[in-house]
Parts: structure tokens; C-alpha cells; sequence
């Protein structure tokens, strides 16, 4: 934009200098040629006085003297003929020039008669100028000179080179204000456009100085600043309910549940303790609710702070830790990786929670003899995680919807989970700056893929966001338990 503005006062100023610059050009030009004109004229003129005799008696008299000196001095040509265009006298350099014919024939009709009218710089020729010979009214010859145009040419090119200068030094003084005003001008819509893409990425502290620019640039960036607080304000405040909400429910949920399991041995009859163990159940469904809640608030009040993270070591840590529920369910749970580190840079966690979430959904649904192969590789510039199962997958209308909070497919209304586990998932690859991916899988099942952007140097080894040693089966997360999400994600497949 301001390189647009900047042309566009540019095309302005070009405009205007060549608006006023021609005329003036063309009036110097105009000018020093009527003034040498003028003096020739005059010249002539006196001439014509001295060659009355010469013509009357056919004797050269003082005029061929003048002539030559007047040769000699200014090294113009001049001449003296009569009626009928014989040369009376010549001076040495006199050469009968373009346009001397017809300045004859205007000075022998008794007028005097000059030109061009303009020297340019580009034209050749002398300038020709003629005055009548008159005695007593009768015309007895004409007095012709011919001036030579090099020093008109040169004086005119030089003013044109003047004008063109003082031109040249307006357009540049155009356009080192121009890029003044424009930066002066766009500098508040420059820095609000950088604030926006700040918040964007997660920054919502960013604001944009409002004491920079016109005075509507300064009021739309406090229009902006209050909406990006207001913003700020309303996300913290529902965030903070979330988690609070979350957070106090527990101390309730937990003594309800107390009571509900100290009434387990009043109750006697088949039907009552069915009862009873569904009520324990639902509260556990509960507490696994408000645990996802949580940890969906606390993922999404991170900020966006970036670690190197080894991904094989992570995904080694996640597969052991979830190897016991797979191997309960029957389910066969193996990794394929490349051998040695992949690092990934990522916020915090994003690693092990997502392959939780991933790695829960698969082994969940792919049922008793089912296959999930959690795979490890650099690929497309960054470092790609793949949970694949075998189980029932879902259509792309499911998978269109899988990450939204609380959505659960039909056909597994009946299933545990809270159907968060994919939203926290989504929320901490999305601060990573990476992709979270879902295609069906040949024959039968899912692939969810993680795509995280690879650090630009190597890893250190003594960083601290450097997961544990791949051969400690607990990794990140704490003694081999899985890292807190929702263990039972809403979609009938790894999501």
C-alpha cells in the first residue's frame, strides 16, 4: 500500500513538473532567440543605412570595411544585394543559407524579415535575418545575415538542462515526502495488522500504540484496543469458569461418591446392588468429564511456548504406558519408528496428549483382535506421528465433526469418555503451529496423523523440554499412568 501511495504522489508530482516546466522551457527558448534575433536586426539595420551609396554609385565605400570587421569580430556572415539579388558586397564567411531565399523576398517587398522563430536544441541552421534597402521610399537591395545557432543551441540546452535539474530535485524532494506521509500514514495500519496476527497466534496481550498516525488511524487503534480487551477479558473469564467450575465440582463429586459407595452394604437385593454400581459409574463418568474439562481450559489459557521434544522417546513412553489397557482388551499395540531421535518443536505436553487421546480412541474401538500401529517419521519438513487401528472408522461427515467439543457419534452413545479428548488434542497441535489429520485406513479402520514443525537447530541435549530416555516406560508422564485427557474420546476411532 504505501509503495502505491508513493506512485500515485509520484504520477502527481511528474505531472505538475512537466505541466510547468514545459512553458518554461519553451518560453526561454522563445526568448534567447528573439533577443539574438534582435541584435541582428539592429546590426542589419545599420548596415542598410551605410549601403544606400554603395548602391546608388556602384562603389563599395566604408560598408566592405564594416562587413569585414563585423566578420572578423563575430564571425557572422553578412551581405549586400540589390534588386536583383547580386551581391554588392560579401563579407569572408558569408554562405547563402536554408532560409535565405525566403528572407530575401520578404526584405526586397520592403519588410525586414528573420528566423526561425525558435533555435531548439535539436535543430540545425543559422539564424537568417534581412532588412530592405530604402531611399526615399524605393527599395534598392536588402542587407541578409546569417548567424550561426551554436551558441543559441548551447545556451537554450543548457536552460532546458537547468529545468530539467530543478525538475528532477522537485520529483525526488515529492518522493522523499511522499514516503514520509506514507509511512506517517500507514505506520498505524502497519503495526495493527502485525498486532492482529500476533493475537492470532496467541499473544493477547499485544496491543497497538494509539498515539501514531491521522487522527482516525489513532481512534480505530483504540477502538481496537478495547475490543481485543474485551475480547481478552470475556475468554479469560469463560476459561476461568471452566476451570473453577471443573475444579470445585470435585470436592462434591468425590464426597458424594463416598456416600454413594457407603451404601453398598445396606443395599441387599440383585436389583438395588445393580443400582448402586451404576450410580458409582456415573460418577466416575463424571469425575472423567470435569478432569477433561480442566485440562481442555488449562490447554487452552497456555501460552504458546515451544519446546524440542524427541517424538520417538514420546511415543515410546505413550505405547508402554497404554500396552497394559490394549493388552486387557486383546488388542495388539506396537510402534514402528525410525531409528534414533525425531524432534518435533512443540508447546508443552501437546505430544503425549495427543497420542493419549489417539492411542485411547484406537485401542478402545478396535475391539477384541484388533491391530494399532503408532508410527514415527520426518516427513514434509517436520516430524509425523501416526496412530493406525483397525477398528469400525467413521464417515466423512464424522470426521468433519470429530474434534468438536462434547460431539459423539451416534453409534457410540453408550460408550465411556466425555468426548473431549480429541479437542484437547486439536487445541495443543494448533498451538504448535502443527496438523492434526484424519483418513479412513485400508481395508477397515483409521489413521490420525500429527504433523509438527522440526526445530531449526539441533536438539540440545541438555534441554529441558528433552523428553526422558525411550527406554524408561513412564517418558514424560507420571510412572507409566497416562498423561491427563480424557481417556475416552467421542469418536468411534482414534481422532
Amino acid at each position: 500500500m504505501r509503495r502505491r501511495l508513493v506512485i500515485s504522489y509520484l504520477l502527481l508530482m511528474v505531472l505538475v513538473v512537466v505541466a510547468l516546466g514545459t512553458p518554461l522551457a519553451v518560453t526561454l527558448t522563445t526568448r534567447e532567440t528573439d533577443r539574438v534575433r534582435a541584435d541582428r536586426l539592429a546590426d542589419a539595420t545599420r548596415f542598410a543605412s551605410l549601403a544606400g551609396p554603395a548602391l546608388r554609385d556602384g562603389t563599395p565605400g566604408p560598408l566592405d570595411h564594416e562587413l569585414g570587421s563585423y566578420d572578423e569580430l563575430y564571425g557572422i556572415g553578412a551581405a549586400v544585394v540589390d534588386r536583383d539579388r547580386r551581391e554588392v558586397v560579401a563579407s569572408v564567411s558569408w554562405r547563402v543559407a536554408p532560409g535565405t531565399r525566403e528572407a530575401l523576398d520578404v526584405a526586397l517587398s520592403g519588410q525586414q524579415a528573420s528566423g526561425p522563430d525558435s533555435v531548439w536544441p535539436w535543430v540545425d541552421g543559422p539564424i537568417v535575418v534581412a532588412v530592405p534597402i530604402n531611399d526615399g521610399g524605393e527599395v534598392l537591395g536588402a542587407v541578409v545575415t546569417a548567424t550561426p545557432a551554436d551558441g543559441v543551441r548551447r545556451t537554450v540546452a543548457t536552460w532546458w538542462i537547468l529545468v530539467a535539474a530543478l525538475g528532477l530535485l522537485a520529483v525526488l524532494a515529492c518522493v522523499l515526502t511522499a514516503f514520509g506521509l506514507a509511512g506517517w500514514v500507514l505506520r498505524p495500519v502497519t503495526e495493527l495488522d502485525a498486532v492482529t496476527h500476533e493475537i492470532a497466534e496467541g499473544d493477547r496481550g499485544a496491543r497497538v500504540q494509539h498515539r501514531l498516525g491521522p487522527p482516525e488511524l489513532r481512534r480505530l487503534a483504540k477502538s481496537f484496543n478495547h475490543m481485543a480487551d474485551v475480547v481478552s477479558d470475556v475468554m479469560d473469564r469463560q476459561r476461568a469458569f471452566v476451570a473453577h467450575a471443573s475444579h470445585q465440582l470435585r470436592n462434591p463429586l468425590t464426597a458424594l461418591r463416598l456416600r454413594v459407595e457407603e451404601l453398598g452394604p445396606s443395599v441387599t437385593d440383585e436389583q438395588g446392588r445393580a443400582e448402586h454400581r451404576l450410580a458409582l459409574e456415573e460418577t466416575d463418568r463424571l469425575a472423567l468429564l470435569l478432569d477433561a474439562l480442566l485440562t481442555l481450559a488449562r490447554a487452552e489459557r497456555r501460552e504458546n511456548q515451544r519446546i524440542t521434544v524427541d517424538a520417538t522417546a514420546a511415543a515410546v513412553s505413550r505405547v508402554a504406558a497404554w500396552e497394559p489397557l490394549a493388552r486387557h482388551r486383546s488388542v495388539m499395540l506396537r510402534l514402528a519408528a525410525d531409528p534414533g531421535p525425531v524432534y518435533a518443536r512443540t508447546v508443552p505436553t501437546a505430544i503425549d496428549q495427543a497420542l493419549d487421546a489417539l492411542i485411547d480412541n484406537a485401542v478402545k474401538f478396535s475391539g477384541a483382535g484388533g491391530e494399532v500401529t503408532v508410527t514415527v517419521a520426518a516427513r514434509d519438513g517436520g516430524t509425523t506421528l501416526e496412530v493406525r487401528d483397525t477398528g469400525p472408522g467413521m464417515t466423512r461427515s464424522q470426521l468433519g465433526r470429530a474434534t468438536e467439543r462434547f460431539w459423539r457419534a451416534p453409534e457410540v452413545q453408550n460408550v465411556d469418555g466425555a468426548g473431549l479428548g480429541l479437542t484437547i488434542a486439536a487445541v495443543l497441535v494448533d498451538a504448535s503451529d502443527g496438523r492434526l489429520t484424519m483418513h479412513p485406513n485400508s481395508p477397515r479402520g483409521l489413521v490420525a496423523a500429527l504433523w509438527f514443525p522440526q526445530p531449526a537447530e539441533p536438539a540440545d541435549p541438555a534441554d529441558p523440554g528433552a523428553p526422558a530416555d525411550p527406554g524408561d516406560p513412564t517418558g514424560p508422564t507420571l510412572a507409566g499412568k497416562p498423561a491427563s485427557t480424557d481417556p475416552a474420546s467421542s469418536a468411534p476411532a482414534p481422532a
